[in-house]
């Protein structure tokens, strides 16, 4: 870990625009001399009734967060030059990050990516702008990051 203790968290998905944000987080990190955290849900599962095809789903979506977990935490350390923070949680991933942010009082910098699709920013910058919120009891600064800006773009920005 760096020098500073401060985290700069990204929501991990699947999505090109959270690639950018993640570029972004770890560029500034870098440059801050901040650590990258990377935070990575999966819903529980519905199939209460049939308990081995609930485990199997779970397992299934869990291992599936590994591996994205895994190729962004790649993506990150080739920037930074250190291993970010994996996080795994299991639930809405609104309410855990709710939570997460409550509970770490680390985390200085919440970097989201914005969709450019017409359909929509994505739920959480969605959710942000609207104020319904993502913090309970601690505001924390959040980056919006245009989800087709380049990286020279960024660098520009940093």
């Amino acid at each position: 870990m760096p020098h500073s203790t401060r985290k700069f968290l990204v929501v991990a998905d699947d999505s090109p625009e959270c690639r950018t944000a993640l570029y972004f987080a770890a560029r500034r990190a870098q440059a801050t001399g901040a650590h990258v955290t990377i935070l990575a849900t999966h819903e529980p599962s519905d199939f209460n009734h049939w308990i081995g095809v609930a485990e199997t789903a779970k397992r299934e979506a869990e291992t599936a967060a590994e591996m994205l977990l895994e190729s962004m935490a790649e993506d990150a350390e080739a920037i930074t030059g250190e291993r970010p923070e994996l996080l795994l949680r299991e639930g809405d991933r609104r309410s855990v990050l709710a939570q997460l942010l409550e509970d770490d009082p680390l985390i200085s910098f919440l970097v989201l990516g914005a969709s450019p699709s017409s359909e929509g920013p994505g739920p959480l910058v969605t959710q942000l702008a609207r104020g319904k919120g993502l913090f309970a009891g601690r505001a924390v600064p959040v980056a919006v990051v245009p989800g087709d800006m380049d990286k020279a773009e960024i660098d520009a920005l940093i």
